[in-house]
């Protein structure tokens, strides 16, 4: 770590005022030493400084710094910098020739956030109660212009400022009256102070309701406690309810066993963050891998795509790989896989014998605005037939929808992880990546952030990363296993 650049870390802080209680690079060098030992809390980081002698050897005969100044360092000055010291340490690494720089393992896994578990959002209810209130804003609004001659109207588009103005104007008309406001039972209210504080209401409502639209950030639900946080089904459902928690999203690519991207996404499906996990590793690594290994649910025609524009053999199980070993999905008439088809009149024939052909092209775009181009096919009579309830549901013919493109590509990465690297590469996947996540979550204890806010889980995890690959190296050194990439296959005996 004496290797690293600081300059970023240093230009967190002001040149004027007094000098930091320790010096930054120490204050990284102790962080850094303390996740890797499963020290998360910066009241025991504090109590570590004092009485650990590994701790003191670090602070090399500065002051052990306080829990205060340590949690400030962390969610404060580091933030910016320590991205830029990870990838740094991983360029180390890779000039110490400890990485393969052959394929990257991809994974992902759910942390739960430092968030309460019922403070959700959702926001199917929150249109819902908007829409309802709407309504009621247009029958007040229609009785505010009938009791005082106006013309007053709230849109869809500019709700608040509607609002604002009808209450500007009611508040004028009470000043004008001088009407005296009252409160409590036995209070008879005028007509005045009961439409102002009807639409006061209304007010203070849409305002909470566009804060909410706006917290979403294209997203099903948020958490109040943590807005960046998403309600996901984790792994460890100790009530047996498919209870919801806020979490995020970790995804990480490893290479050689060492941890060389990470990044944090609010998605729970991992086929949304391959493409932008890819462009942001090779933003911070300028390079490419010429591989990458991922499993099933990471398969897209969006990210075949873009691993053919970049260059990279996929190397990703198909999301039917399992189905197709069954028996039961053989003996499926009505799965395309089971029919036959025709290249050179490009149709496909049904258990009867009967033509599925071309109806028409259709472009379908998904969530990220990628576009893709579906071919519908259609049985030219489905009447009569003995196998229609087992090959369709559908009331009139049988349609089939697909993509050629989605499934020549997918067809490329299921002949490369048949080879035998595909079948090195696969085993290696499972040992390396979902190994670390093991040792991280279940041996150093991680299941559960400290901080708040996507920039900070972010911080967190990157410093937990770097701790993983400094006790990675120290135990290959130990090992003597410096220099190993991967993992052999086993001989069969």
């Amino acid at each position: 770590m004496e290797d690293l650049d600081y300059t970023k870390l240093y230009q967190a802080y002001s040149a004027k005022g007094r000098n930091p209680a320790v010096d930054p690079k120490t204050m990284f060098k102790i962080l850094t030493y303390a996740y890797s030992q499963t020290i998360y809390s910066s009241r025991k980081i504090e109590t570590a400084c004092k009485r650990d002698i590994n701790f003191i050897w670090l602070l090399a005969g500065q002051k052990a710094p306080d829990h205060s100044t340590i949690a400030r360092f962390r969610s404060g000055f580091l933030e910016e910098a320590c991205e830029d010291l990870f990838y740094q340490m991983v360029r180390r690494l890779e000039r110490a020739d400890e990485l393969s720089k052959e394929t990257v393992f991809i994974d992902g896994t759910k942390i739960e956030a430092c968030a309460n578990k019922y403070t959700f959002v959702w926001k199917k209810s929150v249109g819902k109660w908007e829409e309802k209130m709407f309504m009621k804003i247009q029958a007040a609004v229609g009785g505010v212009n009938q009791e005082f001659i106006q013309s007053f109207h709230v849109g869809t588009e500019y709700r608040v400022q509607d609002l604002q103005k009808i209450c500007r104007f009611l508040e004028e008309v009470c000043r004008e009256r001088k009407i005296e406001f009252v409160h409590g039972r036995g209070k008879r209210k005028s007509m005045e102070q009961r439409y102002l504080e009807l639409f006061q209401r209304y007010l203070e409502r849409q305002t909470t309701y566009d804060w909410h639209t706006a917290s979403f950030q294209g997203r099903n639900n948020y958490c109040k406690t943590d807005p960046d946080a998403t309600f996901m089904h984790m792994k460890d459902d100790h009530m047996r309810n498919a209870q919801l928690k806020p979490g995020y999203n970790v995804q990480i690519g490893v290479d050689s066993e060492y941890i060389v991207a990470v990044d944090i996404f609010q998605d729970r499906n991992d086929v949304w963050t391959l493409v932008p996990f890819l462009k942001r590793m090779k933003e911070k690594l300028g390079f490419n891998y010429p591989s990458v290994t991922a499993d099933s649910g990471y398969e897209s025609e969006e990210g075949y795509s873009y691993l053919r524009e970049e260059g990279q053999q996929p190397y990703i199980k198909p999301q039917t790989y399992e189905k197709w070993k069954k028996r039961s999905f053989k003996q499926d008439i009505s799965k395309r896989e089971n029919m036959a088809y025709n290249q050179e009149t490009d149709t496909y024939i049904c258990h009867a014998g009967k033509e599925l052909r071309v109806l028409y092209l259709k472009k379908q775009h998904n969530k990220s605005g990628y576009e893709s181009e579906v071919t519908v096919y259609e049985c030219l009579d489905c009447t009569g037939c003995p196998y229609k309830e087992k090959c369709t549901k559908a009331k009139g013919n049988k349609r089939l929808y697909v993509s050629k493109s989605f499934l020549e590509k997918r067809g490329e990465s299921y002949q490369n992880i048949l080879s035998e690297k595909g079948i090195k590469y696969r085993m290696n996947r499972s040992i390396q990546v979902e190994g670390a996540f093991g040792v991280l979550k279940n041996d150093y204890g991680f299941q559960r952030f400290l901080l708040r806010g996507k920039k900070k889980v972010k911080l967190e995890i990157l410093l937990l990363s770097m701790g993983y690959n400094l006790n990675k190296l120290h135990k290959k050194i130990q090992n003597e296993r410096t220099g190993s990439y991967l993992f052999d296959l086993k001989a069969s005996a």
